[in-house]
């Protein structure tokens, strides 16, 4: 597929409704189409107008957006998040379902109004349970013309890495939480993408400094990006913009995004090829240390037959001249994100007023699957959306019991530096996003070093001065991390990891920042409240819907019941092999079994024929 570049600098036509002065108006019908990105399966993906992949869309800060989305799917509900916007004044727009929406029945249409207020790579995507990595995503990029590296660079070029998927998510999910998975193995990816194909070519000239927009749009890979022969300069990360820092190589989790300039080489003669490579430790070796099922070690740690983990682009110099495979390297020696400094020299917030600890795990309830938690608790969806319930319980908005037994809800006040500690207490890498807010990472741990201690001196010593900001960081497998924010936009804002499956099994929390305040400011408009009533969602109480004693949560949904003392995820793993190998036994017993009588039913026959 080849690239023109002025395809990222104007929005994909279709698209587009209106669009005068600072104001740009969408018309969003959602449906689905068929498509092939990787080569290898057709399949249904949610498409924009009848079109995907969808358009980056390209924006001033200052603009205004008013999108309305028209659920055309037909089978699924859906809704839409604008990924790293703060939306500060603008809660209701954030799209998160069940948190500051009802979902959007099929039938039904929503408009999302909002000013944008932040330069920097950002991203558009569903925010129904599981749906984006069906297609519904794409990129929001914000320029600044105040932007300390304006006049630094020629053009711009904008690139999505992605894992991808040839089964639909509902039945992925289906099996992924349930008892026939009682390890919690994430489905495989079947392909890794570069800006939804797999041969992206992209047109550059000698001499000229591009600069690159790259989001990992995926669902759970986290991506390792180089370009052979070429130095990349990072600019910003998540719409922070950061000191220059030079690399060859970088890692994206899923939803980071990374801004870099590189400048091309000088009377160069041939391609080069940018490599994007899924991070497979995270993908196989992760899932089998966190059960230590030893004896099941061979169905976890081998990359499945005929997978390939790379997406290839290249950087075109001279389109007669061949576009060479990429070389193989050593090790993957990525930039330490943590090392950043933003350009705004902000400093760290060195006075904590509210400390929030968060040890996370993965772990089976009494259903058999298994399921990911914060403190003991796994998220489920409250039957009235969160923010409704702020604005309708009166003062006892601040108090956290309101919001339901499983939604894992912090209060804040307003003007707080808020800490949060995560504590990871599983063998995998896990990207965390805080809506609402970007946070400063004060410390991350090396692989391995268990929870956070806050009396290590020398740990605390060692914080830097101007931290990195950004809106996505990774802990490191039984590694911990300590972030800070400062509550300046009231709302209801999500935390919680942006692998799509754990966001599914419920490794999320939620921030209610300056409840009262929220409610003599926020009026949430009219059609909000219609995509309830067609979906016969309650709009007021608490988060079981008592709107006459808020404190009664008879009737929230809540998450199935523990274990019966003494099951583990091994003896699930080995309940549901045994079931397995009696069946398959039975089978056998039964065509063995069944064989001689087929034989002798033969021969009678055949014996009668010959004597006729």
């Amino acid at each position: 597929m080849a690239l023109s570049l002025s395809n990222f600098l104007v929005c994909c036509a279709g698209f587009v409704a209106v669009a005068r002065s600072a104001t740009h108006e969408y018309d969003w019908n959602i449906s689905w189409v068929r498509a092939n990105p990787d080569g290898m399966a057709e399949r249904p993906v949610m498409g924009i107008n009848g079109q995907w992949p969808l358009p980056t869309l390209n924006f001033t800060k200052g603009d205004r957006v008013i999108a309305t989305v028209h659920n055309q799917l037909g089978n699924q509900s859906t809704s839409m998040h604008f990924h790293g916007l703060f939306q500060n004044g603008t809660n209701d727009m954030d799209g998160p379902v069940g948190v500051t929406q009802c979902g959007i029945p099929p039938g039904s249409s929503f408009t999302y109004n909002f000013t944008i207020e932040q330069p920097g790579t950002y991203w558009y995507h569903s925010h129904t349970r599981g749906q984006y990595p069906d297609g519904l995503r794409g990129q929001f990029l914000v320029h600044d013309p105040d932007s300390p590296y304006v006049g630094q660079y020629d053009e711009e070029i904008a690139i999505t890495l992605s894992d991808w998927y040839h089964d639909e998510m509902p039945g992925l999910l289906s099996h992924f939480i349930s008892v026939a998975n009682p390890t919690g193995a994430e489905p495989v990816p079947n392909s890794a993408l570069m800006s939804d194909t797999q041969n992206l070519s992209v047109a550059v000239q000698p001499g000229k400094t591009y600069l690159f927009r790259m989001t990992n749009v995926g669902a759970f890979a986290g991506q390792y990006f180089w370009i052979e022969g070429h130095t990349m300069r990072i600019v910003e990360v998540d719409g922070v913009h950061t000191e220059p820092a030079e690399t060859g190589m970088i890692y994206l989790t899923a939803a980071q995004r990374y801004s870099f300039m590189v400048t091309m080489n000088d009377n160069v003669e041939g391609n080069f090829a940018m490599v994007g490579s899924m991070d497979t430790v995270s993908l196989f070796a992760g899932r089998c240390l966190r059960y230590l099922l030893t004896s099941w070690w061979d169905l976890f740690d081998a990359i499945p037959e005929g997978l390939n983990t790379n997406a290839t682009g290249w950087l075109v110099y001279d389109d007669a001249a061949d576009k060479p495979a990429p070389a193989l390297i050593d090790a993957f020696e990525p930039f330490d994100d943590y090392t950043l400094v933003p350009q705004d020299g902000l400093e760290i917030y060195d006075h904590v007023d509210h400390s929030i600890q968060l040890d996370m795990k993965m772990d089976n309830l009494g259903d058999g699957a298994n399921y990911a938690f914060f403190n003991d608790i796994t998220y489920v969806e409250p039957r009235v959306p969160t923010l409704y319930s702020v604005l309708t319980t009166g003062e006892n908005a601040s108090n956290p019991t309101i919001y339901g037994a499983n939604t894992n809800s912090f209060v804040l006040e307003k003007g707080q530096v808020v800490e949060i500690v995560l504590n990871n207490d599983d063998a995998g890498k896990h990207p965390f996003h805080l809506h609402g807010h970007n946070f400063q990472v004060v410390w991350r741990s090396e692989e391995n070093d268990g929870f956070w201690n806050p009396e290590n001196t020398s740990a605390i010593a060692s914080f830097p001065t101007k931290p990195m900001r950004r809106d996505v960081v990774m802990v490191n497998p039984q590694g911990n991390f300590v972030i800070r924010f400062k509550a300046d936009n009231p709302g209801v804002w999500l935390f919680h990891c942006h692998i799509d499956w754990h966001t599914a099994s419920g490794l999320v929390a939620t921030m209610i920042e300056a409840p009262l305040e929220l409610q003599s400011s926020m009026k949430v408009p009219a059609d909000h409240y219609q995509v309830c009533q067609d979906s016969g969602t309650p709009v007021a109480g608490n988060a079981a819907g008592n709107t006459v004693d808020v404190l009664d949560l008879t009737g929230e949904h809540k998450s199935p019941a523990p274990l019966p003392a003494g099951f583990t995820a091994r003896g699930i793993v080995a309940l549901v092999f045994s079931c397995l190998s009696a069946f398959i036994g039975m089978a056998v017993i039964a065509w063995y079994g069944a064989a001689p009588i087929a034989v002798r039913k033969t021969s009678a026959m055949a014996s009668k024929i010959t004597t006729n």
